[in-house]
């Protein structure tokens, strides 16, 4: 079960799509609104995770075409928006937006999001500690990532909320838009080597 913890920390705490926008939207449009879009990624992981656990995720993704067409729009995606984070100049490059997200922005993001099923694969397919009663561990698998996911994305956004109030340098602010952006990167190769070494 340690292991199981650590291990769901340390899949949620890296930056991914879910916290470099929450950062983002804190960042962009304070608490209020953050805490929306939170409620929707959180519906969102919970939708991603179910998917995942009753198989639903590997019947889609064992569609080729289908396969190729969601990982293409959500790689798609989230190059545009490592590119524009690089590309951000002096400004802190997390996401920018003409309306505040909500609740439907968070769900939407969460299902085209493949650190969202890499993850939850990882940690409903391994670890293994329920004495083979498959309900009864995937219930506390349930439990322990979403008492782990809620704070460390409150921190995320935390953080965005904070970077809006900081008289950064260029330099600084160009370091973190490169580290995020080539963080975007990491989670669109992993997602895609993690699809096509599977099948």
């Amino acid at each position: 079960m340690s292991y199981f913890i650590l291990s769901v920390f340390l899949l949620l705490i890296t930056p991914g799509p879910g916290v470099l926008s929450t950062a983002g939207v804190g960042a962009a449009f304070g608490r209020d609104t953050g805490l929306r879009y939170i409620t929707g990624l959180f519906i969102g992981t919970n939708l991603v995770a179910l998917a995942v656990v009753s198989g639903l995720a590997t019947i889609v993704f064992s569609v080729p075409w289908v396969r190729t067409i969601l990982l293409t729009l959500s790689a798609g995606y989230l190059f545009w928006l490592a590119l524009r984070v690089a590309l951000s100049g002096s400004k802190i490059g997390f996401i920018e937006a003409t309306r505040p997200p909500g609740i439907v922005d968070g769900i939407l993001l969460q299902t085209i999001n493949p650190k969202a099923y890499v993850v939850n694969t990882t940690l409903f397919s391994g670890f293994a500690f329920g004495n083979s009663n498959f309900l009864f561990e995937t219930a506390i698998k349930f439990l322990v990532i979403n008492a782990i996911w809620i704070p460390i994305h409150l921190l995320w956004l935390a953080a965005g909320i904070a970077l809006k109030s900081l008289a950064l340098t260029p330099a600084t602010q160009r370091t973190i838009n490169i580290a995020m952006a080539l963080a975007m990167v990491a989670v669109v190769i992993l997602a895609v080597y993690s699809t096509y070494s599977t099948h």
